[in-house]
């Protein structure tokens, strides 16, 4: 009730279009209802933590679709696009590949060992509670890293609905709700939420553009504008009469040329050798690293992200959680055929969003803000379809940010409190410490999303992605498929791995924020002379912002080597363990695990 009544309060301020406020306003009080309304059927620990195991096929895919699909995605990625061009494109397609690589490795066998989370596989798969306690710091990290983009995305939808808001009041508030909602519901409570959330994003994105094209010219004629050969210095008459038909922008200066937008190697993948004065020819190489470098992050960080993999869980079976992730891949490819669109859109018809204007740094808010285009010919037609857009930004932030919160609450209250501290805790105790959790991490995600105003989200999930793919990714193909794995050559891998990439990814986000000539850069201002550092060494900069490419390789190599050298600690019952993976549902192996699990946990 309060959290009504103060966003009725900011929306009688001056300057809130009412169309773009009552959209917003009712999807976060529709998630809200829906949220309430399932949290009354959340019952059980098993209710909290997987659902029941009763999810069905549509809903979850719908539910991991919707909470996938985050503010990277809708916003992020149109952003990316229009400020880096078509090197951007390989964040959606990777984004999409990734769940074919789950699909083939690792969907079935971790749905039939019958866990309840990550580190739960961990310590069964091990036997060992030390490996549990690694497993957990990983799902936090993955977590956070993962949260901050979805705060900015938050902070950035609230700062253009309320003109005049401060960037941190927006993640204050959002967060603030969100977290409301996993305490009451846990996984039951915000399964339905973002499997509406999914089709409500779907309608949000697909919608606007379908009116922008018909009205402005198809994407054909759109990309046509920007179509200047690389080789020409000068636009051709071609593309000076296509751009005056559809009434294109001049650019500004912040924007990147045509030559460069269009280019395979564009800003985002030789920002490093450009920033070290190499030439076109030189910088080649530094590109095509970067490029290799990120494919690996996101295809193998989608095979290791903490709140999507423990989804699984609440499907009935493995066939089911084969199908539910073929389901995945098809809803989100389809979502990803629209955010570059607005990308090209808004550099066509708003390329002041290159300048960071209305207080909103970066070009992140290009699908917000896009629609409005519209209110000159149409009226009231362009405030609407911007309402629609902020309306899915919300469903887009909420819905990743209660999955995030969910793995890592579960983490803190059934495997560091239920497993740990008080193994003989009973299913209510943790229910309550699950309620616990879930408002001390809340608060440290909101804490942690006030600092990165000036990173773009792309850029965030990016690296997210990256400590995933060099963590839990190589913990989870490893462990399924080869039998002569053991603890310490697991433990050893996914710590180094992932923790390279962790220190790698905060020194290169930390020096970009040193950057910034608002609070932000005093705060890290410690580390403004890492920027100097990076023009001189261009290779490391990428290695560091991207170091997927190497820590992937190095986690595997040192679980391979470590584990040769202790060949003799492989479980004794390895075999009957690859068993439970591999083997067909009907044998009945997948519930043995589960069954210990539940006398121990204290069912």
């Amino acid at each position: 009730m309060l959290h009504d009544t103060g966003l009725v309060a900011l929306a009688m301020l001056g300057g809130v279009d009412p169309w773009i406020f009552a959209f917003s306003f009712i999807t976060v009080a529709v998630t809200v209802w829906m949220g309430f309304r399932s949290a009354k059927q959340s019952k059980t620990a098993s209710d909290y933590f997987v659902a029941g195991r009763s999810v069905s096929v549509g809903w979850n895919a719908s539910a991991i679709s919707g909470e996938y699909l985050s503010a990277a995605s809708f916003m992020g990625v149109a952003g990316m696009v229009m400020s880096s061009g078509y090197d951007a494109l390989w964040y959606p397609v990777c984004y999409a590949c990734g769940y074919l690589f789950l699909l083939l490795f690792i969907a079935g066998p971790l749905r039939r060992f019958g866990a309840y989370t990550i580190p739960d596989f961990a310590e069964g798969r091990y036997d060992s509670p030390l490996f549990r306690k690694i497993a957990v710091c990983f799902v936090l990290f993955i977590g956070f890293f993962y949260t901050m983009p979805q705060m900015k995305g938050a902070g950035t939808t609230l700062a253009y609905i309320f003109p005049g808001m401060p960037y941190w009041g927006g993640v204050v508030l959002v967060g603030a709700v969100i977290t409301l909602n996993v305490a009451l519901g846990g996984m039951k409570g915000i399964t339905l939420v973002q499997a509406f959330q999914y089709w409500a994003k779907m309608f949000a994105i697909s919608v606007p553009v379908f009116v922008l094209l018909s009205v402005y010219g198809f994407y054909n004629t759109q990309l046509a504008a920007n179509a200047t050969p690389i080789e020409s210095t000068q636009q051709p008459a071609l593309v000076q009469s296509v751009a005056q038909e559809i009434g294109r922008q001049p650019l500004v200066e912040k924007a990147p040329a045509d030559e460069t937008w269009i280019s395979p190697f564009g800003p985002l993948t030789t920002k490093a050798a450009k920033a070290a004065g190499l030439s076109a020819e030189e910088a080649r190489p530094y590109s095509l690293l970067y490029t290799y470098s990120l494919i690996i992050a996101l295809v193998c960080g989608t095979a290791g992200l903490p709140h999507i993999l423990v989804r699984f869980y609440t499907n009935p079976d493995g066939v089911a959680a084969k199908r539910t992730t073929m389901w995945v891949m098809i809803l989100i490819g389809v979502f990803y055929v629209f955010p570059p669109v607005f990308g090209v859109l808004g550099r066509n018809f708003m390329p002041e969003l290159y300048t960071g204007l209305s207080g909103i740094k970066g070009t992140d808010q290009v699908v917000l803000k896009l629609p409005t285009l519209l209110g000159e010919k149409y009226g009231p037609l362009g405030s609407i379809l911007s309402g629609i857009t902020c309306a899915g930004a919300f469903a887009a932030f909420m819905s990743t940010f209660s999955g995030l919160l969910v793995s890592m609450t579960g983490a803190l209250a059934h495997d560091v409190y239920g497993r740990m501290l008080r193994p003989k805790a009973t299913a209510q105790e943790r229910m309550r410490m699950f309620k616990i959790a879930a408002v001390l991490i809340g608060t440290v995600a909101i804490g942690l999303g006030t600092l990165v105003e000036t990173l773009e989200i792309n850029f965030m999930v990016g690296q997210a992605f990256a400590i995933a793919s060099a963590s839990y990714f190589p913990l989870l193909f490893m462990s399924v498929w080869w039998r002569g794995m053991t603890m310490k050559g697991a433990a050893s891998g996914m710590l180094v791995g992932g923790l390279s990439a962790l220190a790698a990814a905060t020194l290169t986000n930390a020096s970009t924020l040193a950057l910034d000539k608002g609070p932000m850069g005093k705060v890290f201002a410690v580390f403004a002379p890492l920027n100097d550092f990076w023009k001189d060494h261009p290779l490391l900069r990428i290695l560091c912002e991207q170091p997927a490419i190497w820590a992937v390789p190095l986690a595997i190599t040192l679980m391979i080597v470590v584990s040769k050298a202790t060949r003799a600690a492989v479980p004794s019952d390895i075999r009957m363990k690859m068993l439970v993976l591999h083997a067909p549902e009907k044998l009945g192996l997948k519930q043995e695990y589960i069954q210990e699990h539940q006398t121990g946990a204290g069912h």
